[in-house]
Parts: structure tokens; C-alpha cells; sequence
């Protein structure tokens, strides 16, 4: 749920900080995702403070927002990243993140991602499988170095949230099986150029209940006893991200405070570095959607359809999750409608919202789609040739544009024709 304080209604008008949304889209055009730089802060701000009695260290998982001037904004808090390829890699250094503040996961990292971040001097690369272990090796052995590495433990919990965010279950392509670490192990010690240095888990996404972290972490912790008695000098346990946003006020987040509460005397003495990979944590508040109402029409039972131009393209959420986003007029209204909020995308899955109850706007007003700043932008796509949105952060009255729009001649320019 957004900060009222950060997105207010002002004369009427629904702003960013300082920033009038309306002026914004005049400025920029619609489709157009606001971001408020302070949101970005006060959420890494939040985390920090409630772990702040435990020795760790935070990355912020860059697959949920990518843009380089979210990255740069959390940089400059001190806070690391979480990279999943080569290409995110990029993108956290491009942003200014020291390589000593960068770990690296990605259950199908290739040859060329493992001698990136080996070259690049990263904290550790996590590594999901036996067969990625010798790969690394290899590559490692290739460059004359020694690769810094971490293993992700699946710990087979299943957490309660959407069956595509879940990242714990053992039946899920994640990490590898707390049954096979003994070989793990033994394999290790045969490889020259690979240093263990860490242990990881992720359990999911939208964890709301903090009894499923310390499940995994029990187990996480029977791992590093054993891990300990191999030999292995381990500095770093990753707890991994998946801490719940208020999406519908209707169902608030668990407060970040209560996980710290739970999950801190757990590892507090394990001697090592704790490490977090928050994402949607940090990001999803801090962003709307802005989008222009292109039409209304109703079909002969009456339902109404409010056509807007932005869809699936710009945020896929509620047809890949069936997520629930909030939706509000720009400008209030007094008066409401049962509508459903579509996008113009040539799919009857590109919807925002069935059946809600909205301000009921008019052809031409504005929309703002709430809490889009996590898998927003970043999974937004070219689909129906459209055309990827600009992205403007807000810092109090200031705003700036952090991407341009997509130009026709960007959609074919890698084409060979």
C-alpha cells in the first residue's frame, strides 16, 4: 500500500512527493511509471532498522526493478545486490555498486555469467547444482583463479503464496536438495579452484507468515553444523528475500519488525555474515502506474469496460498472478461504477481489474495503477509492437526521467532485414 504521505491527494489531484501526477503524464505522456525516490529509502530504511541488533548485510534482489537510478538510489544507502545473469551484473556495476557489495544467483547461469562474475570479484555465486559446482571449477581453473562460492539449499518447505512464486518446495527447479549435500561435500573438497564460502535459501515470494522461514532456517542451520564439520570455513548465510507488501488494505503485510523478532535469535550466533535479498520489499510501494482512459463502453447484459492504455505490456501482474493492484482516479471523484479496467493488448487476459468498484471516470481522465514498482518495468514487453513506457522519478518537488519511451525504430533495431 502506498505512503499516503509520499502519493497525496492535493487540491484534489493525486501527486508523487511534491510532483502533480496529472503534470507528469501532460509532461511525459501515458502510459508512465512514477517512481518517489524517498519510498525507495524509507522501505531499505525500514529493513535496516529492524535488523539492525544482527551482524548482516543487505542486497537488493535487482529483478524486481532494474533501472539503473533504483539501483543507484539503494547504492547510495549502502545497500548491495542480488544479481541473477550476466545481464543484471551490468547493470548493478553501470549503477555504481562496488563488486564486493554484489552476490550472484541464477539456477541456469551460463559459462560466460560464472567468468563475468569471477572476473568482476563478487562476493559469491550461488550455485543451484552439482553440474554448475564443476562448471564454475572449470572456468575458474581457465582464468587462473579461485571462485568465492555460496550453495543454495532447497529446503523443501512450502510456503503459502502463488504456486509461481514459491522457490522452497523440492518441487520446484530451485537449489539443490538438502538430501544430496553429502556428495556436495565430498565433491567440493576435489575442486581446486572453488571456495565455499556460503550457504542460501529462498523460499518464495509474499511470505506472510514468518513460521515458514524459521522451517527452512532449522534445517539451513543442521546444514551449516555439517558443512563446519566437512572442513568448510563458511562467512556468509543467506536468508534470502520473499518478505511481504500490502498489495489490498484489505490484507496488510506482516510488519517487517515481527520477522526480525522471529528470525533473529535463530541465527545471531552462527558466526557468520547474514545476508537478505529484498526486492518487492523495497520497490513495489514506491511506483504507480499512470494510464490514460481511452474509452468506455458496455456490452448488452451492461458491463462496463473502462479501456485504458496501458495493459499486460507495461504490467503483467494480474495475468500472469491474477494479482490485485488498486486502482484511483488522478483527479477525485465523488461518485463510483463497477467496471472492469482493461488494456488495449490483443489478449482477454490484458486486464487490470474484474468487476471493481472504481471513481468513475471519463474518457480522457487519468488512472493510477497502485504498487507498481516490483515486475513492473522490468518484465514489460514490445508485445502488439507497443511501445515500452518512460519512467520518471520524483525527489520532493523535483522530477526527472530516468527512461525514455521506446521509439518505433528501437523495436526493429536489432532486426537484420
Amino acid at each position: 500500500m502506498l505512503d499516503s504521505n509520499l502519493f497525496p491527494y492535493c487540491d484534489g489531484t493525486l501527486h508523487c512527493e511534491g510532483v502533480s501526477l496529472e503534470k507528469l503524464a501532460e509532461e511525459y505522456g501515458t502510459p508512465l511509471f512514477v517512481t518517489s525516490r524517498n519510498s525507495l529509502i524509507n522501505q531499505y530504511r525500514a529493513f535496516e532498522k529492524a535488523f539492525a541488533g544482527l551482524d548482516h548485510f543487505t542486497c537488493y534482489s535487482v529483478k524486481a526493478n532494474f533501472n539503473l537510478h533504483v539501483i543507484r538510489t539503494l547504492s547510495e544507502e549502502g545497500c548491495g545486490c542480488d544479481v541473477n545473469s550476466g545481464g543484471e551484473l551490468f547493470r548493478a556495476l553501470q549503477a555504481g555498486v562496488e563488486p564486493g557489495k554484489i552476490i550472484m544467483a541464477g539456477v541456469g547461469k551460463t559459462a560466460s555469467d560464472i567468468e563475468y562474475g569471477v572476473k568482476s570479484g563478487i562476493v559469491m555465486l550461488k550455485a543451484e547444482s552439482v553440474s554448475e559446482l564443476r562448471l564454475v571449477n572449470d572456468v575458474a581453473g581457465r582464468l587462473g583463479m579461485k571462485a568465492s562460492v555460496g550453495i543454495r539449499v532447497n529446503p523443501n518447505v512450502t510456503a503459502e503464496t502463488h504456486p509461481y512464486i514459491t522457490t522452497g518446495d523440492s518441487k520446484e527447479k530451485f537449489g539443490i536438495d538438502e538430501a544430496d549435500l553429502d556428495e556436495v561435500f565430498d565433491l567440493l573438497k576435489t575442486l581446486e579452484h572453488v571456495d565455499l564460502t556460503g550457504l542460501d535459501m529462498h523460499i518464495g515470494s509474499q511470505i506472510f507468515d514468518a513460521n515458514f522461514y524459521e522451517a527452512a532456517l532449522e534445517k539451513l542451520l543442521d546444514v551449516l553444523a555439517a558443512a563446519r564439520s566437512a572442513g568448510f570455513d563458511i562467512r556468509y548465510f543467506d536468508i534470502g528475500g520473499g518478505f511481504p507488501v500490502t498489495y489490498e488494505p484489505q490484507k496488510p503485510a506482516t510488519p517487517i519488525g515481527h520477522f526480525a523478532e522471529k528470525l533473529i535469535p535463530l541465527v545471531e550466533k552462527t558466526g557468520t555474515t547474514i545476508l537478505f535479498e529484498p526486492g518487492r520489499f523495497i520497490v513495489a510501494n514506491s511506483t504507480v502506474l499512470l494510464t490514460k482512459v481511452l474509452y468506455r463502453k458496455q456490452n448488452h447484459a451492461g458491463k462496463e469496460f473502462v479501456i485504458v492504455d496501458a495493459g499486460m505490456t507495461e504490467l503483467i501482474r494480474p495475468a500472469l498472478y491474477q494479482s490485485y493492484h488498486e486502482i484511483v482516479a488522478v483527479s477525485q471523484h465523488n461518485s463510483v461504477m463497477v467496471a472492469d479496467i482493461v488494456g488495449p493488448v490483443c489478449e482477454s487476459g490484458d486486464f487490470f481489474a474484474r468487476e471493481r468498484t472504481v471513481d468513475r471516470v471519463k474518457e480522457g481522465e487519468m488512472l493510477a495503477v497502485l504498487s507498481a514498482g516490483a515486475y513492473g518495468s522490468v518484465m514489460s514487453n514490445n508485445y502488439n509492437g507497443r511501445l515500452r513506457p518512460a519512467e520518471v522519478m520524483v525527489d520532493g518537488d523535483n522530477a526527472k526521467l530516468i527512461r525514455k519511451r521506446d521509439s518505433f525504430e528501437q523495436l526493429i533495431q536489432n532486426e537484420v532485414f
